[in-house]
C-alpha cells in the first residue's frame, strides 16, 4: 500500500432510513442531522480502521429513496422534498430517486442503491463502502463488494420512539467488515462532543433546510414512504 495515497470512501445512503432517524433526532430536540458533519465522521472512522493511507475522503455519495408523483402528493410534502433535494446537492450527494409505487409503497430503492454500488465498486474508484442501512436484504451485496477487495462499513441508528423502532439486521452486522452505531455515540463519554457535532441547530439552518420549521412542527404525516 502506498503510504502516500488516499483512502477512497464511497457512502451510499438508504434514504427513508435516513430521513427516519433524522426525525426521531429532529423530535428529540437535539437538532437536524446534517451530512457534512456524517462524512467527517466516517472519514475519522475509516481513519481509525485502514491504517497506512495519507489520507481518508468521501469521493462519492449516493442517495436512494421512493419519491412520489405530484398527485400523490401534497405541497408541505413537495416543499420538504425539494429542500432535501438540495440539501443532498449542497452536501455533494446525488440523489437517485425510485418512483413509488401506488398500491406497494416504497418498492426497488434497494435494487437501485446495490446496483450502483456494485458499479462504482467494480469500476475501481473506491476502497470502502459505507452502508447507511439496517436491512438485512443487502447482504449478497456486502459479500460481492468484499469478493472485489472492498471492505465493507455498515452506519446504523439504534433507537426506539413511539412510533418506530430503528435497529440493524444481524445478518447484516455479521458480515460487514466495520459497524457503527451512532446512537451509541450518544452516550459514550468519549464521542458525546462529536456525537453532537452531527447536529444542525434550528438558528444555524439555511433557507433551503427543511429544519426551518419549528422542533416541535412536524409530525409523522410529514414523512411519507
Amino acid at each position: 500500500m502506498n503510504s502516500q495515497s488516499i483512502c477512497r470512501i464511497g457512502v451510499f445512503y438508504d434514504g427513508s432510513f435516513w430521513v427516519y432517524a433524522q426525525h426521531y433526532f429532529y423530535k428529540k430536540q437535539i437538532g437536524w442531522l446534517s451530512y457534512l458533519p456524517f462524512h467527517n465522521l466516517i472519514e475519522n472512522f475509516i481513519r481509525e480502521k485502514e491504517q497506512g493511507f495519507a489520507n481518508y475522503r468521501v469521493v462519492y455519495s449516493g442517495w436512494y429513496q421512493g419519491l412520489h408523483s405530484s398527485n400523490q402528493s401534497n405541497d408541505h410534502q413537495r416543499r420538504i422534498d425539494r429542500n432535501r433535494h438540495l440539501d443532498l446537492i449542497h452536501a455533494g450527494i446525488e440523489p437517485k430517486y425510485v418512483p413509488m409505487s401506488q398500491s406497494q409503497g416504497e418498492k426497488g430503492v434497494d435494487v437501485a442503491m446495490a446496483v450502483d454500488a456494485l458499479q462504482v465498486g467494480l469500476e475501481g474508484h473506491i476502497d470502502v463502502a459505507i452502508m447507511v442501512t439496517g436491512d438485512g436484504d443487502f447482504v449478497p451485496l456486502v459479500r460481492a463488494l468484499m469478493k472485489w477487495g472492498i471492505r465493507v462499513a455498515v452506519v446504523y441508528f439504534e433507537y426506539e420512539s413511539e412510533s418506530r423502532r430503528s435497529f440493524i439486521n444481524e445478518r447484516l452486522l455479521s458480515v460487514c467488515n466495520y459497524d457503527l452505531n451512532i446512537n451509541g455515540l450518544e452516550t459514550d463519554k468519549r464521542y458525546h462532543t462529536l456525537f453532537r457535532s452531527l447536529f444542525r441547530q434550528p438558528d444555524q439552518t439555511s433557507k433551503n433546510s427543511p429544519s426551518r420549521t419549528s422542533l416541535n412542527g412536524i409530525s409523522d404525516q410529514d414523512f411519507q414512504f
